[in-house]
C-alpha cells in the first residue's frame, strides 16, 4: 500500500521560505490528485494547494496565491511545496493527501483517503 512521508517543515522568519516534500513509497498507479493541506491549533484542516497528476493543472488556496507553487517529480515519486514570502498565518501542520477519485478539492479535506504524517512549519 502506498505510504505518503512529508519532509522539509521547520522555523523561519517571516518573509523567508521553505520548500516541503512528501516522497510517495509503494505503488502509485491510477493517483489522480494530489494535494497539500495545513492545521493550525484549534483550527480546521484547510486546503492549501492542489495538482492533477501529469496534467499538471493547478489549483491554490486564495491565501497562498502568488506565493505558493506545487509541483510534482515524476521520477522520484515526490510532491513539492514552495513556499515563499511566508506569514505568520501560515504556521501549522502541514500534510500530503492523495485521491484516486477524480476530483481534486482544496475546499474538503475529506476527499482525499491517503495521508502523510505531517511536517511542522512554524513563522515568526
Amino acid at each position: 500500500h502506498v505510504q505518503l512521508v512529508e519532509s522539509g517543515g521547520g522555523s523561519v522568519q517571516a518573509g523567508g521560505s521553505l520548500r516541503l516534500s512528501c516522497v510517495a513509497s509503494g505503488y502509485m498507479y491510477a493517483t489522480y490528485c494530489m494535494a497539500w493541506f495545513r492545521q493550525a491549533p484549534g483550527k480546521e484542516r484547510e486546503g492549501v494547494a492542489a495538482i492533477i497528476l501529469g496534467d499538471p493543472t493547478t489549483y491554490y488556496a486564495d491565501s497562498v496565491k502568488g506565493r505558493f507553487t506545487i509541483s510534482q517529480d515524476n521520477a522520484k515519486n515526490t510532491l513539492y511545496l514552495q513556499m515563499n514570502s511566508l506569514k505568520p498565518e501560515d504556521s501549522g501542520t502541514y500534510y500530503c493527501a492523495a485521491t484516486r477519485q477524480r476530483w481534486c478539492p482544496i475546499h474538503d479535506a475529506n476527499g482525499y483517503n491517503l495521508w502523510g504524517q505531517g511536517t511542522q512549519v512554524t513563522v515568526s
